[in-house]
């Protein structure tokens, strides 16, 4: 079972909608228990990096997650999903994130040409870096779609993907068993399912 962490951020219906697509078993839960008891988790979400880490927290599933990531369970993050997964954010300001993969997250604004609209919408193709394991199956070209204003850099050897928006933007990342997608799978079409296939597949450490 997959455990699609609702904390108030975000549309969980595409996500769910693509998880049964392909045969997976999810269910969309902000409680600690059903959390813990599922064997992948998935953390979504749209919007402010500072507003979902407070709403993480009030709650303690930021701790959670850090526990059900150290204890093996393979955690993806999708779009401020992956943003929170890193060191920090500067959003509107300076915001501790979850720490589970080096980088911080910054704006769009300054880093591309000023022609290039933001927030960046629409399909880009990837360029693959290493062996991310729930990359195994999609090769360099192959596109996704994106929405967001921000992204991560200062990733070294967590670098996955990359993708070109005027600059070289991290597409994805992963460090062990956590894994971070700046696009959504769930809006890519046949290479969004294959990315969560590999992901749903992949084995589970005790």
């Amino acid at each position: 079972m997959i455990a699609i962490i609702d904390y108030g951020v975000g549309n969980l219906f595409s996500l769910s909608s693509s998880l049964r697509m392909i045969g997976a078993d999810a269910v969309i839960t902000g409680d600690p228990e059903v959390i813990k008891g599922c064997e992948r988790l998935i953390l979504p979400g749209v919007g402010a990096f500072g507003d979902a880490m407070e709403k993480l927290k009030a709650d303690g599933l930021d701790r959670l997650i850090k526990e059900e990531a150290a204890g093996g369970k393979p955690l993806l993050g999708i779009c401020l999903g992956m943003q929170l997964l890193f060191e920090k954010s500067y959003e509107f300001g300076e915001h501790e994130g979850l720490g589970l993969i080096k980088g911080s997250v910054v704006p769009l604004e300054g880093r591309i040409p000023k022609d290039l609209k933001i927030p960046h919408i629409g399909w880009n193709s990837l360029k693959l870096y290493g062996s991310c394991p729930i990359l195994k199956n999609i090769k360099n070209g192959d596109f996704v779609y994106f929405v967001h204003s921000f992204f991560a850099e200062g990733c070294g050897d967590s670098l996955a993907a990359t993708t070109e928006y005027g600059t070289e933007i991290c597409a994805a990342a992963s460090n062990g068993n956590v894994y971070g997608c700046q696009f959504h799978p769930e809006k890519s079409g046949e290479t969004g399912l294959v990315i969560l296939r590999a992901f749903c597949s992949m084995e589970v450490s005790k």
